[in-house]
Parts: structure tokens; sequence; C-alpha cells
């Protein structure tokens, strides 16, 4: 998929506006070709979400974690370039 919207949402009381960037970041740099829009939106209540062409892929509140870094890219991955390998990010049992 060529020019994926990906959106973070986060938490400004829990303060993780650099969480959320520092994602935005790897994903965006990972992601050069296949993300055509990245959008930080803050939040309250806790929130911490990744949602990817309008479907929610990640929920702090859901998953009772943050994401680490390789898990949240093989799952962009999976929606927007399933095809594309991530190199040692994409061994069986990492994240």
């Amino acid at each position: 998929m060529k020019h994926a919207r990906v959106e973070i949402h986060y938490c400004t009381g829990c303060r993780w506006l650099l969480r959320a960037a520092w994602m935005a970041q790897e994903l965006l740099t990972t992601f050069e070709d296949e993300i055509g829009g990245l959008t930080l939106c803050p939040g309250s209540g806790g929130v911490f979400e990744v949602i990817v062409e309008g479907e929610r892929i990640w929920s702090r509140k859901e998953q009772g974690r943050f994401p680490e870094i390789t898990e949240l890219k093989q799952l962009v991955r999976d929606r927007i370039a399933p095809e594309r390998p991530l190199g040692h990010a994409d061994r069986k049992g990492a994240g």
C-alpha cells in the first residue's frame, strides 16, 4: 500500500509525547516509501493507540502495555507492505 496514513494517539497528561514522537520517527524511517502521512494526535485519559488506514492496530488499554518497537513495526508492515522484510526485526519470536 503506497502512502498509508498512520495516527498515534497519546495522552498529554501522561506526558507520552516523547514516546509517541520516537515511535513515529521509527515508523517513518522504516516505512519511508510506504507511509504518506503520520499524525500525532494529543488526547487524554491514558490513551495510547496506533491507527493505520482507519484500523486500530494497538491500544495500550486493551493490551495493557506499550508495544515494543519491533512488534509495532511488524503490525504496521503487515497492513501496509506485507511482502516487505524487516531484517533482524522480522525474526520469529521478535518483540
